[in-house]
């Protein structure tokens, strides 16, 4: 039995295997620790996203998704009792479930397949459109929970005319310089780990710029009209915008 044991080679070069044993490892803690960001079927969910994430892009893209997690959770928590007593604070008091996870990394998902599928050729435009959906995301987190905890005046995107604080579509410049700054810093995140060049910052914080924006218009007019347009499909709408945003800037500018 030793001896059997001793001849199993295991291939710790193969990204799959390792996105396996680091999720699981990383899951496990999460599970252990008293302060919890996720649900249950949260970090299952996470597990799943995390393996594919590493297997299609190794941990260099696993970092920009760990540092979106971490980011977007702590900003979720700005002004948290404020927000609370105002009513437009996160459910779960920001616990995030698998509807959180994939609204926000469906799209992103499906550029890490695709340059894992995709020909040498089309692998940049995958990485770029990975990228801009996670710096579309963080912008959008940033700018509604700082808009929501620190604006001091919001206008609704559609008619400029002043709304509450927490008004779908509404719009701050507090909030609007956060998702700035929070689309540059990731995208150059991306940049340092080698998955893109400096031209993909200009275009991952544009795309990210436009798509946030659109997410407001969307907020502001559509989604109240419609049961099925809830905040996770509009996420879904709103990094598919930044993700093709980003594709078709790269595939005419660079």
């Amino acid at each position: 039995m030793g001896e059997f044991m001793m001849n199993i080679n295991v291939d710790w070069s193969n990204p799959w295997l390792l996105g396996i044993v680091v999720n699981t490892v990383l899951i496990s803690l999460a599970f252990i620790l008293p302060k919890k960001l996720l649900t249950v079927s949260g970090y299952l969910n996470a597990w799943l996203l995390g393996v594919i994430v590493w297997g299609c892009l190794s941990w260099q893209g696993y970092l920009v998704v760990l540092f979106y997690f971490f980011v977007g959770s702590s900003v979720t928590r700005i002004g948290m009792k404020e927000k609370q007593e105002q009513g437009i604070a996160e459910k779960r008091d920001g616990v995030r479930g698998p509807e959180n996870v994939w609204g926000s990394a469906l799209i992103a998902t499906f550029c890490a397949l695709g340059y894992f599928f995709a020909s040498p050729m089309w692998q940049p435009l995958m990485v770029l459109g990975y990228v801009a959906s996670f710096a579309t995301k963080l912008s959008d987190t940033c700018a509604s929970e700082v808009g929501k905890a620190y604006g001091k005046r919001t206008f609704l995107i559609t008619t400029f005319k002043p709304v509450p604080r927490g008004t779908e579509g509404a719009v701050s410049l507090e909030g609007t310089l956060a998702g700035i700054v929070a689309s540059v810093i990731i995208a150059y995140v991306a940049y340092i780990l080698g998955l893109m060049g400096i031209g993909g910052i200009v275009i991952c914080v544009v795309s990210a710029f436009v798509a946030t924006n659109f997410e407001s218009f969307v907020g502001a007019t559509f989604q109240e009209n419609f049961d099925w347009l809830t905040n996770e499909v509009v996420n879904i709408i709103n990094t598919f915008v930044g993700a093709v945003s980003a594709i078709a800037l790269s595939y005419y500018f660079l």
